[in-house]
């Protein structure tokens, strides 16, 4: 496990709790493996009715770590923590909730769309698909899921621009259920999967696997393509060069 994801039980929910906020929540391969392990052990315990993923301090989470991304195993390696998590989602077979809050970015929000509820903050979400400024393709099948979701030219928008998204326009996209509050984020939130959980266990199980369903497995299929596409860029002058730009700012 890691330190820097508390993993805590209220009752029939699974609390996943990013802390590692002096870096802002940034993802290593700790975490990501952590995570992993956890969506494990609820798909696994009856006990669990619905899992909920918040971040400490002043955002979600600001993507992957670059430094542990860049020193860790090739991407496209099967056992690489970050795909056997990405995979781990669409797969989870109970309620995700997840409470949003600040400047997120990457995997913070391609996560989303493998969330059943999601609720962010009114005042300080950002949500920001930055992945080709940084020379590389979006992953988690958001390349599929996004345009289902949004349709195409709010997901080329997203998706080519990077620029950021709100909570309001978030919600009223279809991104986000419910905008609260930044006080009022983790209440919400808690009492949203609360409810979830009360809910008769396996209706609801049934229930989500209809609204999710993938008959020709085409989420599993993107996110294989997109780990192809991902690895490649990896190699490429201009993610390097990005990477190079990064590290000059924040040195």
């Amino acid at each position: 496990m890691s330190e820097h994801v508390h993993i805590t039980r209220r009752g029939a929910v699974c609390e996943l709790r990013l802390n590692r906020p002096d870096k802002r929540n940034a993802l290593t391969l700790e975490m990501y493996q952590a995570l992993g392990e956890a969506l494990q052990s609820a798909e696994l315990d009856p006990q669990v009715r619905a899992v909920l993923f918040s971040g400490e301090g002043v955002c979600f989470t600001a993507g992957n770590d670059l430094n542990d991304f860049l020193a860790g195993p090739a991407f496209d390696d099967p056992g690489h923590p970050t795909v056997r998590f990405v995979h781990a989602l669409p797969a989870f077979s109970k309620p995700l909730v997840c409470a949003v809050h600040g400047p997120t970015v990457g995997i913070g929000v391609t996560l989303l769309l493998h969330c059943d509820l999601v609720i962010a903050a009114r005042r300080s979400t950002r949500l920001l698909l930055s992945f080709v400024s940084l020379g590389l393709v979006p992953e988690a099948a958001s390349t599929l899921l996004l345009p289902r979701l949004l349709g195409q030219q709010r997901a080329a928008e997203l998706l080519l621009l990077g620029e950021p998204l709100d909570a309001p326009t978030a919600h009223a996209w279809g991104l986000v259920n419910r905008v609260v509050d930044d006080a009022e984020l983790m209440q919400e939130a808690r009492e949203v999967a609360d409810a979830l959980a009360q809910q008769p266990p396996e209706a609801l199980k049934r229930t989500k696997r209809l609204l999710r369903l993938d008959p020709e497995d085409q989420v599993r299929e993107r996110m294989g393509v997109e780990v192809s596409e991902f690895a490649a860029c990896l190699r490429g002058e201009e993610f390097a060069a990005a990477v190079r730009a990064f590290f000059e700012q924040h040195r």
